[in-house]
């Protein structure tokens, strides 16, 4: 669900063990989940890997919430309430990774405290991830795209901060 996570042990069957940190349960919806849940699963890339998105490091930045969903004729368009302090990151046609998945903002609606971005959902990407099995209001793994966290940070010393 685009956390970083180390696997500690593993067995035979495929079942296998990961350490949580409190940081981690904090900032990310595992807590919430329960044993029969799905989640998206990867194995990290190699420098040398081709990439097919943005570079999405696992490094959860906090929860969005799903607030709605919309079957196209050829897609689906969902939505996702960020806070201000995630929104800030974002701009249209920007990246962004929610549960793990390197996805594209097709719009960014702002507001004082919380922002909506819109995202459409390919057929292969709703077929191959968990989407199917997230309802409304449910709480989503938000990593910003970290290129945009390193430009506020570099940039600082010009300016105050924005």
């Amino acid at each position: 669900n685009g956390v970083c996570l180390t696997v500690t042990e593993y067995d035979a069957a495929g079942d296998a063990l990961f350490f949580v940190s409190p940081e981690t349960f904090d900032k990310t919806n595992l807590g919430a989940l329960e044993r029969s849940d799905l989640v998206n699963l990867e194995r990290a890339v190699s420098l040398s890997t081709r990439l097919s998105g943005h570079l999405v490091q696992g490094h959860v930045d906090g929860q969005g919430k799903f607030v709605s969903l919309e079957k196209d004729p050829e897609s689906y368009r969902i939505q996702i309430e960020l806070p201000a302090a995630l929104a800030r990151y974002c701009v249209t046609k920007g990246s962004i990774a929610v549960n793990g998945v390197s996805l594209t903002i097709n719009r960014l609606q702002e507001n004082p405290d919380a922002s909506v971005i819109d995202i459409t959902l390919i057929p292969h990407t709703w077929n191959h991830t968990q989407f199917p099995d997230i309802r409304m209001g449910d709480a989503v793994n938000i990593e910003v795209d970290v290129l945009a966290k390193y430009v506020e940070r570099l940039s600082s010393p010009y300016g105050k901060r924005l």
